[in-house]
């Protein structure tokens, strides 16, 4: 087991960095003392103890000895496992010892020996062993205060809020080929106080054994989220990435699989499938607001990936951003209106699949149109429609649940100079300054979102298969509202009940369905953030969130 060696070298090699101090009490007072891997009884080879005339050079040693150092055990080293790796828990050694089901993903093979410490030693609590966690999601730094103890205490101890109590089924779970993918966790802070919105970027190498295609991806993120998008790595763009949770996005050399803002279980048309080669690396990113005055929020992500051989589709899914960075929005209180016509001859003749504005808070309408030179056509997205469809009756734009457009059969559109498509969003600021295009909430965006292919040759339609049931066509509005708001259900979606929760997760209205366009009385409630979950017959559910002004 690990002991004073591995927590010491951060201590001594850089001072006063808080969360290298806690880890190395928390070894000190449940692990030195085990004698397993200590300078007279190295088990399996491995030193922690460490050697040197100062404590300062013994961590050192130990540090170099189990950073990115493969293990002896031969389980570990056919799945390519290291004592320390940074960034992923799941292919930490040591972590993998000492999790006990803290982490749901991690179920420690038999082959990999006992867990740690070993049976009848002093355990390590859940806020030790995610101390420990957290050190190794931000990369096993040597210096730095990544994690407040105190917020992990609170979470686990007194009001902790998480994004998944329990982990998602996986493909291979479900009877499926494939594999999941997590993201997180990381921890935000009770709103109101600093550290209650973070977003975060993570290399996560594939290890795929062989080249595959890829038809659907199900994307599992809470409420809470802004959005989850998932880029892949031009071959040997990601050597100067550095593993971990890190803000720096660094997207000089990447492109887009797919993006998000709800829960969605993307099924690609028949016929289709993203082309992953064995090689291939992805960089997550995942956005997480907490709205709850009273809890610790834990933010997750989870993405199933289902897979077929490769060459089985016949044509490959491809996605881009296009985006219009010149935004300047005024804090004025006033409707301002950005155009921008998409110029991007590199993509030629395209059969475009889906369609999805972005924006962020000061947003309120997202457009996208054909193109005759710089005349605007055809309107063929409007972002406050159900489903993206323009003409709604009611039309309702909600920012963070932003919908995406699905053709079947695919758009056909040429994209140069004198065609193609324009694209226009609106926003009202009325925040403390004036903001311009940049990537935290408190900035704005205006970026769309482009799926498609290059021929439709060999692809079947079968109808919209983006989603099991088109959740993200349920409408709540307006919102914010006053003292009443509409629920607005699609015919095709079979909802059996209603309810509304506010942010401390306590039940406010329960109702069953009765009728696809209903209303909520809201006025006995005070403003504030409200959850509201819409739930189907199939038990699947929308959750989303509803603002109360006064």
């Amino acid at each position: 087991m690990i002991s004073t060696g591995l927590l010491s070298c951060f201590l001594f090699m850089v001072g006063n960095a808080q969360t290298s101090l806690k880890v190395y009490d928390i070894f000190q007072a449940k692990c030195a003392t085990s004698g397993c891997h200590n300078n007279a009884d190295q088990e399996a080879g491995l030193d922690l103890e460490g050697t040197g005339a100062t404590t300062a050079l013994k961590a050192l040693n130990v540090y170099n000895n189990i950073f990115n150092v493969t293990p002896a055990n031969d389980h570990a080293q056919a799945k390519g496992y290291k004592y320390i790796y940074p960034g992923r828990t799941d292919k930490s050694f040591l972590f993998r010892k000492l999790n006990l089901g803290l982490e749901q993903t991690i179920n420690m093979h038999a082959e990999e020996g006992q867990s740690m410490p070993p049976y009848g030693g002093i355990q390590l609590t859940d806020v030790e062993k995610e101390m420990v966690r957290q050190w190794i999601l931000y990369g096993a730094p040597t210096t730095g205060d990544v994690v407040d103890e105190g917020m992990i205490d609170d979470y686990y101890n007194v009001s902790g809020q998480a994004s998944f109590p329990e982990r998602p089924q996986t493909p291979e779970e479900e009877g499926m080929t494939g594999f999941q993918i997590k993201m997180g966790p990381f921890y935000l802070n009770k709103a109101g106080q600093f550290g209650d919105e973070l977003e975060y970027f993570q290399k996560y190498e594939l290890e795929l054994q062989e080249d595959v295609d890829v038809d659907r991806i199900d994307i599992k993120i809470s409420g809470y989220s802004h959005h989850l998008l998932i880029y892949d790595f031009n071959e040997g763009g990601d050597t100067n990435i550095p593993h971990g949770l890190r803000l720096n996005p660094d997207h000089s050399n990447i492109g887009l699989v797919t993006a998000v803002q709800s829960p969605l279980d993307m099924r690609l048309p028949q016929g289709t499938a993203f082309k992953w080669k064995n090689n291939l690396v992805l960089d997550l990113n995942s956005h997480y607001i907490n709205y709850d005055d009273n809890s610790i929020y834990q933010a997750e992500a989870y993405i199933n990936v289902y897979t077929q051989p490769a060459g089985t589709a016949a044509q490959e899914m491809k996605s881009d951003l296009l985006v219009n960075p010149n935004i300047p929005i005024p804090n004025n209180g006033n409707e301002i209106v950005h155009n921008h016509n998409i110029i991007f001859p590199a993509l030629g003749d395209i059969h475009i699949w889906g369609l999805m504005g972005h924006t962020h808070k000061y947003g309120t309408g997202y457009q996208v149109f054909t193109r005759n030179g710089f005349t605007q056509g055809e309107m063929i997205y409007d972002g406050s429609c159900a489903e993206g469809v323009p003409g709604c009756v009611s039309p309702a734009f909600d920012y963070q649940h932003i919908p995406i457009r699905y053709f079947e059969p695919f758009l056909p559109a040429t994209l140069n100079f004198n065609e193609g498509l324009a694209h226009t969003a609106t926003y009202v600021n009325n925040g403390p300054s004036s903001v311009n295009f940049g990537v935290t909430s408190d900035d704005e965006m205006m970026v769309l979102i482009i799926m498609y292919t290059e021929d439709t040759t060999g692809v079947i339609f079968t109808g919209n298969q983006a989603i099991e049931m088109p959740l993200d066509a349920i409408q709540v509005y307006p919102n914010p509202a006053s003292n009443q708001f509409m629920v607005d259900i699609p015919v095709e979606v079979v909802a059996t009940r209603f309810q509304l929760f506010d942010m401390m997760g306590r039940e406010i209205e329960n109702q069953m369905v009765m009728e696809h366009r209903f209303m909520v009385s809201c006025e006995e409630l005070p403003q504030g953030m409200y959850l509201y979950r819409v739930e189907t017959n199939e038990g699947q559910f929308k959750t989303g969130k509803i603002l109360l002004e006064r």
